[in-house]
Order: C-alpha cells, then sequence, then structure tokens
C-alpha cells in the first residue's frame, strides 16, 4: 500500500482529500492537529509519532523530523535503499500533503510579538516539502489545497505524471523560497 503523511497548517479541504487517499488504499500517516482532525472524521491514520516511535517534542517543535519519515521521502527506488527502510521497519512515503504556518499573517498582526513570530517559523513543513520536492521522481508533494482534487484525480487514472509531480516540485520550492524570504526580510529589521 502506498504511504501518505498529512501535516497540515490550513485544513481546508484535508478531510476530503484523506478520505479520498483512503477510498484508494492509501495508509495514512499524520501529525498531531491533523491526525487528530482525521480521527475525529472517522479515518484510519497513524500518527507520526507512533510511526516513529518517537514523541513530539519541544511543545510540537520536534514532529515530523525523524530519519523513519525524511528517509522514507528521500529513499530512491532502488532495492538498496528500500532494505535500508525495511531493515528499520520503515518503508517508502509516496505522498506529501503540507503547508506551512501562517508566518506573513502573524507579522501582519497588530503588536504581535517577537516571540510568537519566532515560534510562527515553520521547520519541519518547510524540509517535508524540501525532501519531496528534491525526490519528485518518486514522491508526490501536495502543498497547496487547491491540488487536492487534481491530485485524487491523477492517481484514480494511475498516478501523477513525471511532469504534474515535477510542476508541484517547483511550486513547492517556490513556496519555500517566498517564505524563508518573508522571515529573512522580518529578521532584517526586527
Amino acid at each position: 500500500m502506498p504511504i501518505a503523511i498529512l501535516s497540515v497548517h490550513d485544513k481546508t479541504g484535508i478531510v476530503e482529500f484523506a478520505g479520498g487517499l483512503t477510498t484508494l488504499s492509501w495508509t495514512l500517516l499524520a501529525s498531531g492537529g491533523t491526525a487528530k482532525l482525521l480521527r475525529e472524521n472517522g479515518l484510519p491514520v497513524t500518527e507520526v509519532a507512533h510511526y516513529t516511535k518517537s514523541p513530539e517534542i519541544l511543545g510540537g517543535r520536534v514532529k515530523t523530523l525523524h530519519p523513519a519519515i525524511h528517509g522514507g521521502l528521500l529513499a530512491r527506488p532502488t532495492q538498496e535503499d528500500h532494505q535500508q527502510l525495511l531493515n528499520r521497519g520503515w518503508d517508502y512515503i509516496d505522498l506529501v500533503a503540507v503547508n506551512l504556518y501562517p508566518f506573513a499573517a502573524t507579522i501582519a498582526k497588530p503588536d504581535v510579538s517577537y516571540s510568537e513570530v519566532i515560534e510562527n517559523i515553520d521547520i519541519g513543513g518547510v524540509t517535508l516539502i524540501r525532501a519531496a520536492a528534491k525526490n519528485h521522481e518518486r514522491v508526490t508533494l501536495v502543498c497547496d489545497p487547491a491540488d487536492y482534487a487534481p491530485i485524487l484525480n491523477s492517481l484514480q487514472k494511475g498516478g501523477p505524471t513525471n511532469e504534474l509531480r515535477k510542476a508541484l516540485a517547483v511550486k513547492g520550492f517556490r513556496a519555500t523560497a517566498h517564505y524563508d524570504k518573508a522571515i529573512s526580510d522580518y529578521l532584517a529589521v526586527h
């Protein structure tokens, strides 16, 4: 069964997307808040902390930053890479649905504190995007809820093409570049 990891701040459409994946026999992994929402909607999901056998730590600052997750994303489609994963009880992760903490909305708030700004710098989400985008020849990245329906449609028809996965990777790298620019611009003057 293919595996998807879902870790979204903006939960728009994620229940429907996850339901569509489940209908197509995908296994779902999800971070804390996303997993809770999916469970509340009757969807089978494994929390990332259970999959990695490592709890979220530092008040949720570390959730998806684990070799079980990034190994599953970055592994190439070779017997050697796959065997390394299996030897540790892990497997390929084939799809990532992720969106980032709302940094721009946070800094736009009047009288926002510096500490609140810092807590809204997403690390794990950016890392998921970059890992999936780097390995786009095997992994599908979905970092925009507007892409959920087209991806489900492509999966129903045999899966995203290489061209579509590459376009989604470009979208992901652009999203992280824009995100990093907003952070660096803010920090440069505060």
